[in-house]
């Protein structure tokens, strides 16, 4: 079984030094990129657009990273039509299959992704700009961040140096994650029960029109009800406290 999706944004923005807080993030092409330029490190990184948000850009992105599949012989199929569309399955999908590949081809060692970022094409304001006081380079260092992806995050010698402020806008943005992540869940456990619940009503439905339905036990629709109501082991189904409302929606 793959990674789950935490862990795989854990994986990607300590190897990408980014901040990608949801999976079809991956959708616009440029983490991709970047995954397979830590491997090889010959992909044209200053081509590759972060700040973006139309699919003509990601389709550029994708042109760099198929590219690279074709050069290194990577015998997959990059479905840009899918991914483009920044949905969460389709991304999560790729991502599982890229995070089983670098696993295995990586080469080991210190990736700098910020340094990759700010390659050889990159606009002369990345380098570092010297100046005699803090206040010129802390300038210097908000220049050198322009024109790159909104989510870089710092790198470790500046996070090392950065006090309470950058601690608060560290946990602020954990918790923004894991306020994402918790309505990710909920709308994938919404999503499922519906269907469920569409299951039972359509099965209430049919014994309802033919009660000799539940009469046999081997019959798929008591199956299917077994399957509704079985519970894991340890799992107890809450006593009714109260009167239940049997006009109850869901």
């Amino acid at each position: 079984m793959g990674e789950s999706r935490q862990e795989l944004l854990g994986w990607l923005n300590n190897l990408l030094q980014l901040n990608v807080t949801k999976v079809e993030q991956c959708g616009t092409g440029a983490a991709l990129c970047q995954i397979y330029d830590s491997i090889y490190q010959d992909l044209p990184m200053s081509r590759v657009k972060f700040n973006v948000n139309t699919e003509y850009a990601y389709l550029q992105n994708f042109k760099i990273l198929q590219n690279c599949f074709a050069k290194h012989q990577i015998e997959r199929l990059v479905p840009v039509e899918s991914l483009i569309k920044c949905k969460m399955q389709d991304n999560l999908e790729f991502l599982q299959w890229t995070k089983r590949f670098w696993d295995q081809y990586y080469p080991g060692g210190e990736y700098d992704a910020v340094a990759r970022r700010k390659g050889a094409g990159a606009p002369a304001a990345a380098a570092p700009t010297p100046a005699p006081t803090a206040s010129a380079r802390t300038s210097g260092a908000g220049a050198a961040r322009r024109g790159t992806t909104p989510t870089t995050a710092p790198t470790r010698s500046t996070a090392a140096v950065r006090t309470g402020g950058a601690a608060s806008a560290a946990l602020t943005q954990e918790l923004n994650a894991m306020k994402d992540t918790v309505a990710g869940l909920e709308r994938e456990r919404d999503f499922y029960f519906s269907k469920l619940r569409d299951i039972e009503m359509l099965l209430q439905q049919a014994c309802e029109a033919d009660p000799e339905l539940e009469k046999d036990e081997d019959s798929l629709i008591k199956q299917v009800q077994a399957i509704l109501y079985s519970t894991e082991e340890g799992f107890e189904i809450p006593a009714d406290d109260g009167v239940v409302d049997d006009q109850e929606t869901f």
